[in-house]
């Protein structure tokens, strides 16, 4: 196990009713609130009057604002930080999906220091990235997730499109971590089939990434991500079958908490290699980024992990997935048809041309996902570097 330094500061609320805490919660923050949502379903739902009727019982002001876009855009966050400026919120709350949590999370950073947030991005051709990250201050945030995918509500991170060039990249640091996340299940109870299939999708992906190319010896990692995986699968057609189902809502969203946690990732000096990959995908063409990672992951599995680490794969199959093949090439094959099978049972079968790809764009975005991903090196580190080939070659697998 490496070496490492671990931070986790967000409070976190959970349980069924706790969005009701979020006025005494607010009113610790600050006076005046941006509050940050997406489409109409937080009105449709009511939990929207919610939030802002407990904000009044407390006498904390907020302006909205709504229509944060999936694969957030850095024109909504530019225009939601000078709002924020020029009605003196001082504190934010995103109530949301991942999109809302990683666009108020920017928000808060560019209406505290008045720059455009792509000059925050990685990847910004400009290069400033290099001197604002990792970002140290922003207004304080709550946030109350209405669904189980991202883990934005209490980590460090926020993704970002910049839709102009069609960059999809990264902001981070401590400023970034909400001071509050209230994870009310009920919330998650209208989330539809398809999105909560996309969204376990992502959170697997949290999971499977850095345990697979994982080169340390971390055995209580190993376990509790093997234990969160069993957790996905297991509920996600429970909660596909049937929405209201109280533990598997609660379960998927304590799980994608905790998956892209530092409990599951410090000690490995591992990441996200296929998110890198994938952030490409819906930067350009915009599809929902749980559903583009798991089109991507069965080629992945194929094409690196089982050349590299046909071990993990195998232990994965084992522990998570009821493989009982005896030989580890043997298990880490049957690992990748047991994945493609869950994929199918929720309903993720497509390929990269079902959703009006032009061939000819997968040399632009394999090289885009390589210089931004690569952070300055000409590879993406996996178990072994992948450069602008071995990404093409990941996108032809999949069309």
């Amino acid at each position: 196990m490496f070496a490492f330094e671990l931070s986790f500061p967000t409070r976190i609320l959970f349980g069924a009713g706790e969005v009701d805490r979020v006025g005494q919660e607010a009113g610790q923050l600050g006076q005046k609130a941006l509050l940050v949502t997406g489409g109409s379903s937080a009105r449709k739902t009511g939990v929207l009057d919610r939030v802002c009727e407990r904000l009044r019982e407390v006498q904390v002001d907020y302006v909205l604002f709504s229509g944060v876009q999936p694969n957030p855009r850095t024109t909504s966050v530019d225009s939601a930080a000078r709002l924020a400026r020029e009605e003196g919120c001082d504190f934010v709350i995103a109530l949301g999906g991942g999109s809302v949590m990683d666009a108020a999370k920017a928000i808060a950073v560019a209406a505290l220091s008045g720059r455009p947030i792509y000059d925050y991005m990685r990847g910004n051709p400009a290069g400033s990235a290099k001197e604002l990250l990792p970002v140290k201050e922003a207004l304080p945030l709550l946030t109350i997730p209405t669904v189980a995918a991202t883990g934005s509500e209490a980590n460090g991170i926020s993704v970002l499109t910049h839709w102009e060039t069609h960059e999809k990249s990264s902001i981070s640091g401590p400023g970034l971590f909400p001071k509050v996340a209230i994870l009310d299940p009920e919330l998650t109870y209208t989330v539809p089939a398809r999105v909560t299939a996309e969204s376990s999708a992502d959170i697997f992906s949290h999971l499977f990434e850095a345990y697979l190319i994982s080169g340390a010896n971390t055995p209580v990692q190993d376990g509790f991500t093997e234990s969160l995986i069993r957790h996905v699968v297991r509920c996600t057609s429970l909660a596909m079958e049937e929405p209201a189902h109280e533990e598997a809502r609660a379960t998927l969203l304590w799980t994608s908490t905790l998956a892209i946690s530092p409990f599951t990732l410090s000690g490995r000096k591992a990441g996200y290699p296929l998110h890198k990959v994938e952030h490409t995908v819906s930067g350009f063409f915009d599809i929902a980024h749980g559903r583009g990672l798991a089109i991507l992951s069965i080629p992945y599995f194929r094409q690196v992990i089982l050349q590299d680490r046909p071990e993990r794969l195998a232990r994965m199959g084992r522990e998570c997935f009821g493989v009982s093949a005896s030989s580890e090439q043997a298990a880490a094959e049957a690992t990748i048809e047991a994945v493609a099978d869950w994929f199918a049972r929720i309903g993720i079968t497509e390929r990269l041309s079902d959703f009006n790809i032009p061939r000819d764009s997968l040399p632009v975005m394999a090289r885009e996902s390589v210089r931004i991903g690569g952070q300055g090196t000409d590879y993406i580190s996996s178990s072994r570097p992948l450069y602008t080939n071995d990404v093409l070659a990941l996108y032809e697998a999949c069309y």
